[in-house]
């Protein structure tokens, strides 16, 4: 079964944790979240299935944009406002002088100077930033000598004798999508990209964001399968008690869309997990309640708060018997599916190649990649596959620090 395209936007500047499709898609993304876990985990375990890819989502930043201008075959580098109403490419140095500051300019500039090098004859690609020449720096972690790099949140880690490749670049660059169509407004994404696309140049350190193919290499266990298959058995077995309208419903009102992903987002950031999900579910009716007397109470006018009243009378509405059943049922699918993309996403971590770090006040502490993007070549959808609760923590923590603040705060 293919992964819905309904699942990913035209350009690449969204995609949906594999869990939620259960809330933002109906019937169809919770049946295709269902089916995107059951490729992964055939994947993983050997069987070959040249339509289905796993990328990794690397944590660079700036994102940057490379290509050839269809409407004067021009080479430009771009950041993500290359697909506004008014598109913005830079096709010279000082047209990057011209728009942007600081840290920005230097890695744009950078970025042009290099990457026009490629060899890039049409179409746009789309990659993050990893480094440049300064960001490069030396830590021993437990022993280990590396040169890191640390774009964003996450710290890159490579031993010094392997590194050679990175110290001798100008610029380093993860790429993952790739755009064609005759204007910038019409390009569409496919996703995934080859470092084969572009000539070898010592000043660019390039790698594509695909996951190594393991095709035909079992590198799951029988028993971690049967226990990945046993959720995903779990999640489906669930979903075919939840009522159809239900699930639609929660997928196109997008009030009550709005407030579930809102609420869960304030649980993800609170880290709090879904444990019990028929009290979660009075608890978010609770939320959505006070959220209304809140804005009520702002009101100075009678008459605005009778309206506010009203709307909220007509939110609560939606929580019949059978929608509150639903939900507590789509919440327990939810958590099967998680239970099973945390069990691959440690299967996926375990595998990659480079070495992954936050940094704290008191040194580094060993995390997983930021996540991996599920892709379908017959749909050319993608989902993420991403563990929230690190992320969130890791993006949110005053104890985490960042690529861009002082290490002395």
């Amino acid at each position: 079964m293919n992964l819905k395209k309904h699942i990913a936007e035209a350009k690449n500047t969204h995609m949906t944790h594999i869990e939620d499709m259960v809330i933002d898609g109906g019937v169809k993304g919770a049946r295709s979240a269902i089916f995107a876990l059951r490729d992964l985990r055939d994947m993983l375990a050997g069987h070959d299935n040249s339509t289905k890819q796993v990328t990794v989502k690397w944590d660079g930043a700036p994102a940057v944009f490379a290509g050839i201008d269809p409407s004067d075959g021009k080479f430009f580098v771009a950041k993500k406002g290359i697909f506004n109403k008014n598109p913005k490419v830079y096709k010279s140095v000082a047209d990057v002088k011209a728009d942007t500051k600081g840290d920005l300019s230097d890695k744009l500039t950078i970025a042009f100077q290099e990457l026009s090098k490629l060899g890039i004859k049409s179409g746009v690609y789309q990659g993050d930033i990893m480094f440049t020449k300064k960001d490069l720096k030396k830590a021993t972690i437990d022993g280990v000598k590396y040169v890191t790099f640390h774009p964003n949140t996450i710290v890159y880690a490579v031993p010094i004798e392997a590194a050679k490749e990175i110290t001798n670049a100008k610029i380093g660059v993860v790429w993952h999508t790739y755009y064609s169509g005759s204007t910038f407004e019409t390009m569409s994404a496919s996703f995934g990209v080859t470092t084969g696309a572009f000539k070898t140049v010592r000043s660019v350190w390039q790698k594509s964001a695909n996951f190594p193919d393991i095709s035909g290499l079992a590198t799951l266990s029988k028993k971690e399968t049967d226990e990945i298959t046993k959720h995903i058995s779990n999640a489906g077995k669930i979903f075919q008690k939840i009522a159809s309208n239900t699930l639609n419903d929660v997928a196109t009102n997008p009030d009550i869309n709005l407030y579930i992903n809102t609420f869960r987002n304030t649980k993800v950031r609170a880290q709090e997990e879904v444990t019990d999900s028929k009290a979660y579910v009075n608890e978010l009716i609770g939320w959505i309640e006070n959220r209304y007397n809140t804005e009520k109470e702002r009101l100075k006018s009678a008459a605005g708060k009778d309206r506010k009243e009203a709307a909220k009378l007509a939110a609560l509405e939606f929580f019949s018997d059978e929608n509150k059943a639903g939900l507590i049922s789509m919440f327990d699918m939810q958590n099967e599916l998680v239970m099973a993309k945390k069990m691959l996403l440690s299967h996926l971590d375990s595998m990659d190649s480079i070495n992954t770090f936050v940094k704290t006040k008191d040194g580094f502490r060993v995390t997983g990649a930021e996540g991996y993007v599920a892709i379908d070549h017959l749909t050319n959808g993608a989902v993420k596959i991403v563990d929230r609760m690190e992320f969130s923590y890791n993006n949110f923590s005053k104890d985490i620090i960042k690529g861009w603040e002082s290490e002395s705060r």
